[in-house]
């Protein structure tokens, strides 16, 4: 009754199904530990905040380059203020507003971007107070150049002179007359009259759209391998059933009389005409 499964069409229907099962297994097992390593870098994103808000601060050649590591430590810059420019479209406590960013010229000649704080309404270089004066040491989270279009970073550009839509390298580099740090620091404490920006989380160590798709994929692909299963075994119980129907005489083979069974279930034959 089964030695159809011995032929080489189902020889090739068998290795196909071998085959793609634990494929469609792995695959699913893989989107599933991507999911579950979004899941620990979120809860590590969220000890690493907590515990960089009583970490002792640090000095910023100790902590660059950032990564997911040294994103949102407590960091400490020397140097004096020079361009300021304004951060539009940015929410805090709900409320829409802009950054404040004034850049540090340090002994090095480069530039660290420092976020002032934040005021609400559009921006206003009227608004923005002044940068102190002389020789300043700042203090606050350090955090990664962001990259427009993600975060809530807007990505339109055609700003007006004085402003910028992202906080990065890239950006602030056609704005100023020198190098600027591929990083940016927002002050614990903001300065006078503004409200100081919390750090953000490292990028990719939240349970963002991304993680729900892994999620979201790995029930597809255990989805896949149990279809596979199913319809291995339609087509074998197919197979069998057609196979039953033969020895019966349910099917017509090639060459042989059409026949057919009559309500009262006597056999009809055809007979040549004359």
């Amino acid at each position: 009754m089964y030695r159809f499964l011995l032929t080489p069409r189902w020889w090739g229907i068998n290795v196909f199904v071998l085959l793609a099962i634990p494929f469609c297994v792995f695959m699913g097992s893989w989107q599933l530990s991507r999911f579950e390593d979004r899941v620990q870098d979120h809860r590590d994103a969220g000890e690493q905040a907590t515990a960089a808000k009583t970490d002792p601060a640090r000095p910023l050649a100790e902590l660059l380059p950032v990564d997911k590591e040294t994103s949102g430590k407590q960091t400490t810059a020397t140097g004096r203020y020079g361009k300021q420019l304004l951060v539009p479209g940015r929410e805090l406590d709900d409320k829409r507003g802009f950054y404040v960013l004034t850049l540090l010229r340090m002994d090095d000649g480069k530039a660290l971007p420092v976020v002032r704080g934040w005021l609400p309404g559009a921006a206003d270089p009227a608004k923005a107070p002044a940068a102190p004066t002389g020789e300043v040491t700042v203090a606050g989270a350090l955090q990664a150049s962001e990259t427009p279009g993600s975060n809530g970073v807007p990505a339109a550009g055609g700003l007006p002179a004085g402003q910028t839509g992202a906080i990065s390298s890239a950006a602030l580099v056609n704005l100023v007359p020198y190098d600027v740090y591929d990083a940016w620091v927002t002050l614990a404490k903001a300065d006078a009259g503004m409200k100081a920006v919390p750090a953000a989380a490292p990028a990719d160590t939240g349970l963002d759209l991304k993680a729900f798709q892994n999620l979201g994929y790995t029930g597809e692909w255990f989805v896949f391998a149990g279809f596979v299963v199913f319809m291995w075994f339609r087509l074998v119980r197919r197979e069998v059933e057609f196979a039953q129907d033969a020895e019966l005489g349910l099917v017509e083979g090639d060459g042989e009389d059409t026949a057919t069974n009559t309500p009262d279930n006597t056999k009809v034959s055809a007979s040549p005409t004359a």
